[in-house]
Order: C-alpha cells, then structure tokens, then sequence
C-alpha cells in the first residue's frame, strides 16, 4: 500500500501569518530596519547596513533610535543553526577586509579531500574530485560558532539583536510589508494565558529583510501573498550531523555517496555524507539525504548511525566522544525554485528563505552572506537617494545585484543537476558530469521537479542496527544532546493531521529525527499519531514531507553551540 502525504496535507491559509498594523506609536516597536533571523543572512546584512550607515550619519539618524535590528527565535544566535560546514570565506573577507585569517571563526583549512563511493562493506575512492565538490581555499567550520562571532561583531557596530524573539506574522497593509508580529509568550497547552503570559509586539520597520533560514513560514506566506514562486517547487533534505571528540586527527574533508542509500530510480534517495575534520580533535559527521524519497521506513538519523560502522568510517570515530547532534533541512531546489522576484514591497528575501544552495558544491553559508550583504547595499542605496523602500520597484535593485553576482551566475550553471539526479545515482551522475562540462547548457532546458510531499510512500520494512550508546545513538539521546530545552506546557507548533495512512504516518515517524511523531490507538481501537511536540528540534521535514512547522514559543527548541 502506497500513499501521498501530499493528499493528507492540512489547510493552511497564508493569511494566518499575515496581519495588519493595528499598534499606535506608544504600543509598537519602530527601527529602521528589520532582520528577521539571526543566521549568516540576517547578521552578515545588519553588520553591512550598520558599516554603511556609519558613512551617513544623516540617514541613520532618519531611521531612529534603533537603526537597525534582528529578531532571533532561538535562545541566542546559533542555537538554532546546523550545517556541514566548509565555508567559502569571501563574505567574511569582504564584511571584515582588516581582519587577520586568524580572526574568523574558523577551525582552519580544508587540509585535503577525497570522495568515496561506498558499498556496504566497501570503499572506492573516486581518481579525482568532481571539480563542483573541489574545496581548495575553503575553510571549516561551526554555523553556530559563526553566528554567535557575527553577533557579538553586529553588537558593536550598534545592531540591536532580540534573541528569544520569534516573528510569527508578517505585517502587510495596502501591498506593503511594514514588519513583524511577534509571538507571545506564557500560553498554556490550550492556548490560555498563564501566570507569565507576555503578548506579542508589533516591530514596525523601513524595510524588513526576510533571513528566516530553511522553510520558513514568513517567507513561504510572502511568496504565496505576492505571487512570485518560482517555476519549479521547492524541494528539500534533511541532514543529521554529529559532532565528535576524536583520539586521532583527521587529514582530510571526506564526502561519499551511496551505500547506506539505494541507487536505484525508483527508490528516489539522493544524498550522501560528509566528515570534517575540526582542528585535531574534534570531527563533524553528517548525511544528508532528499526528502522526495518513497521509502516511508527510510530514517536519515538511523542511517546515519549505520553509516557509522562502515569500515571506512568506524576507526575514525572509535575510542571518541560524541558531543554534539542536531538536523536541520537544506532547501535543494536550486535556480528554477527561486521566487521569481526577491524584493517586495518594503521586504527583501535573503539566504535558505530565498533558496540559495548550490547542490552540487554543497555550499550555501557564503550565498546567504552575500544575499544579506546585497540587501545591505539595496536598501541604503534606496535611502541614500532619498527613497521610500515602500514603494513599488523601490527595491529592485536588489533582483539584478542578486542575478549579476556569484550567487545568481552559479545557481545558473548547476539549475538542473539536483532534479537530473532523479533517475538514479549512476545516471544522475552521468548526466550531472556533463553539464558540468557544459555549464548546464547540455542538455539544456528546464527540468521540472515535484514537491517533495507529492511522491507516494510505502514502507520496505528497512531495519536499523540497535544503538549501542557508544558508537550508535537513538533519537530521544540525541534530542538531549541537541540542547532542546522547549516548554513541555507550550502550544503545539506542528500543524500535522494525526487520522492518516498507515504508509504516511510510518514517513512522518521514520523521518523525525527527534522521535515528535509515534503510534497511539484510541478508545476506537483504531491507531492515530501522537504528536511530541516539546521533542521537535525545528528542522522542517515535516513541512516538507505533508505537514507543516509553525514558530514554537520564542527561546524554545535545541542549544547548538558546535554544530
């Protein structure tokens, strides 16, 4: 038996996370700027905007007492951040021109590389590196310590940052977003205020830049709102990372594809690992695997564990500690995904929220730098020239600053290799070299895709090895080990019809990398989902995957600190 999870879908109308400015003056927040998420987006813009208004003191001083602001959902900045990551350093060279290599947030050089193809109880290893995966001049390291460096970099250039602040609706009147809603704080499981309770503000801004991260829901609502999605829809994977103390050194960056994924078309799994080396003692693991696949038994967090006991792998980690874990989704789309319009009026889309991930390079911390940067530059020149950013067209300047630079130049190179990889590794792989060779001019085109929730699933009865505690890890461990520190009495954030398919039900519970989705039977003696939600480490998949992640109370969900 086999089942969409697109069809068990629950209405969502996007105009529940759009409202109307209602606060006067006294009631409302007013900057002139506003940064919604403080990732490498949202933090990297508000340090340009910050660095450009220190030139024209004329016009920071128009747009008030906080100039410019960020709002972060997370505890503090990074605590919601997870990815690889190899790092391309141009933004921070860039943003910090007088800094020494020794200065960034970085564990050092990529020392050397290598790419295997491995089997179950094999490893080849491929004669060159494919020249998208090449990483020479690229640096390694930590999201979460990067966003917390750049934090602490924006708080001394005069950024005001709001952490434990989770901007839940958008604020839009006559065609204009004018800022945020944020959520309250201190409602009761039913939604009734507690002894704590504390109620949302309106943050009414100049210009509000969109840097919420993967899936988000401002920006999904936004997109819908102005009706500028992009051709294709988005697509999605999920990585789970690990982050291990190690006895030996790692020499290298490695990558593999294959095993324990299964190559064929029909079995639609993408993906592959990655294993960093973290200075001399530490290394970070991880697998990131698409979400369009039909296997509803498919766990990325299992097969993560699995990965593990690899030969190639297990003497890398063996005698090691684990210290950190999280998961997060990845936005695969690439170019034909991009909305088709990147500045609104009064609002710019910036990072993941837009879609900028270059696949093949596995890169997208520098391109949601430099989308932030160019949003900087955007909105103050629009101020410079004595501009409304409200205004219709006001920002555009922000659409060809994104199309001319790197970001829009290789997004276009690689705009079909994710979706050539739907008929199979070997044949994805084929077609992926040759455009390539080309510049994605062979076979040329545009190849459509479907949204990852429209793929039907049924279960294959995968099977895991069990944890052992020390090498293997289950998921509730790895909840613990993320941080998660998310209010057990809080209202579900997860908006997921729980009377669906057994094969749909079996992918959410499989999927979920925190254990939020389990059986229950009811009184009916007919077995539903349970939802915990307190579990969730806010990844995304579910949204994905056929349900949909809405922002938990603000502060709440995991404490990254190395991933």
């Amino acid at each position: 038996m086999s089942a969409r999870p697109a069809d068990y879908r629950p209405w969502i109308d996007h105009t529940e996370y759009l409202a109307v400015p209602e606060a006067g003056p006294d009631e409302r927040i007013d900057v002139g700027v506003l940064f919604v998420g403080a990732g490498p987006a949202g933090l990297a813009g508000a340090i340009r905007l910050s660095q450009l208004l220190a030139t024209a003191p004329e016009i920071q001083e128009r747009l008030g007492d906080v100039p410019v602001a960020v709002v972060e959902k997370g505890k503090y900045p990074g605590a919601h951040l997870v990815s690889g990551a190899v790092v391309n350093p141009v933004a921070f060279q860039s943003l910090f021109p007088s800094l020494a290599e020794s200065d960034f947030p970085f564990r050092g050089p990529v020392p050397g590389e290598a790419l295997y193809l491995l089997t179950e109880g094999g490893a080849f290893r491929a004669p060159v590196m494919p020249p998208t995966m090449r990483n020479h001049g690229n640096r390694v390291a930590s999201a979460s310590e990067m966003a917390r460096w750049l934090a602490e970099k924006a708080e001394a250039a005069g950024v005001t940052i709001l952490t434990e602040t989770a901007a839940t609706k958008a604020l839009v009147s006559d065609g204009v977003v004018r800022g945020v809603l944020t959520g309250d704080k201190g409602r009761g499981r039913d939604g009734s205020p507690e002894s704590n309770f504390e109620p949302g503000a309106e943050i009414v801004a100049r210009a509000t830049v969109i840097a919420e991260g993967t899936s988000g829901h401002l920006a999904t609502a936004l997109v819908q709102h102005f009706g500028v999605a992009g051709p294709n829809p988005q697509v999605f994977a999920l990585g789970v990372k690990e982050v291990w103390d190690v006895a030996r050194p790692l020499d290298r960056v490695i990558h593999t594809m294959g095993w324990p994924l299964r190559w064929g078309r029909a079995a639609a799994e993408f993906g592959g690992s990655f294993i960093y080396p973290m200075g001399e003692q530490q290394v970070s693991i991880g697998l990131v695997v698409g979400l369009d696949y039909a296997d509803a038994s498919l766990s990325v967090h299992d097969l993560l564990q699995q990965l593990k006991l690899h030969p190639l792998i297990r003497p890398i980690l063996e005698g090691g500690t684990r210290v950190g874990w999280g998961a997060k989704t990845i936005p695969e789309g690439g170019f034909y995904a991009l909305p088709s319009q990147l500045s609104l009026n009064g609002a710019l889309l910036t990072g993941d929220s837009a879609g900028f991930v270059n696949v093949p390079a596995l890169k997208g911390i520098h391109y949601a730098m430099w989308s932030g940067i160019l949003a900087a530059e955007s909105i103050f020149a629009c101020l410079k020239a004595g501009g409304d950013p409200a205004l219709p067209g006001a920002l555009a300047g922000y659409d060809g600053a994104v199309r001319e630079s790197f970001i829009g130049r290789d997004l276009y190179r690689v705009r079909n290799m994710r979706q050539a990889f739907g008929a199979g590794l070997v044949p994805g792989a084929a077609l992926a070299g040759l455009m390539t060779l080309t510049g994605g001019a062979f076979p040329g085109g545009r190849f459509s895709s479907e949204a990852d929730a429209a793929r039907p699933v049924r279960s294959s009865g995968r099977r895991y090895p069990k944890p052992d505690g020390k090498l293997t890890f289950d998921k509730l461990s790895s909840v613990y080990a993320s941080g998660n520190r998310t209010r057990d009495t809080q209202p579900n954030h997860l908006l997921v019809k729980t009377d669906v398919p057994e094969p749909v039900a079996e992918a959410w519970i499989n999927m979920c990398p925190a254990g939020v989705y389990e059986w229950t039977t009811g009184e009916d003696g007919k077995r539903r989902l349970r939802i915990n939600a307190p579990n969730c480490v806010q990844c995304g998949a579910i949204s994905a995957k056929g349900g949909r992640l809405t922002p938990p109370e603000g502060g709440s969900g995991p404490e990254y600190s190395v991933t």
